[in-house]
């Protein structure tokens, strides 16, 4: 028994092994604009303005293991007496990532690194419409899998029942949704 190695697999101390890893590399700004085009007009208005938010993912490979995740925000509150914000935001993410089964990629790629960096986003977005002199605006989570199952139903139709061999629409096709 004492002749025996420890065996040290998972623990970080060892051979790096077969195991899937994910880390996120780094979270950043790429793009941000805030516009309060009505200004000082618009805390005149007596009007609750309509919100609409737009979210689209880009999905870049930058290296054997490194992928870049861009969820770019678009919210804008209007009403029938005008504009009274608009907040566009590109929130990236570098994600590293190593021993992922092809299949697996692109749902993890669309759903769930946008999901590990959304809570980073909406906290830029409410800060940024409080900058405007309205209170925070707190975005309900997004359903990114809603959004990728929806899309990869779109695609498949798109493609009469063919697909790209994994039958998943391919990484830089992200979702789109209000």
């Amino acid at each position: 028994m004492a002749d025996q190695e420890p065996t040290n697999d998972g623990n970080g101390s060892g051979e790096p092994g077969e195991e899937p890893q994910v880390s996120v590399l780094a979270q950043y700004i790429k793009d941000l604009s805030v516009e309060n085009p009505s200004a000082p007009q618009v805390f005149q208005w007596q009007v609750q303005p309509s919100v609409d938010v737009q979210f689209n993912i880009n999905v870049e490979k930058l290296g054997d293991d490194v992928h870049e995740i861009v969820l770019k925000m678009e919210v804008s509150a209007r009403s029938e007496n005008g504009v009274h914000f608009v907040v566009d935001l590109s929130y990236g993410g570098l994600f590293g990532l190593r021993n992922i089964p092809e299949e697996a990629l692109p749902p993890f790629l669309l759903i769930e690194a946008p999901r590990l960096i959304f809570p980073f986003a909406r906290q830029i977005v409410s800060e940024a419409v409080a900058n405007t002199g309205f209170p925070p605006l707190l975005l309900d989570p997004i359903d990114f899998a809603g959004a990728y199952l929806a899309q990869l139903e779109a695609f498949q139709e798109q493609q009469g029942g063919e697909s790209n061999g994994s039958g998943q629409p391919a990484p830089s096709e992200a979702p789109s949704e209000s």
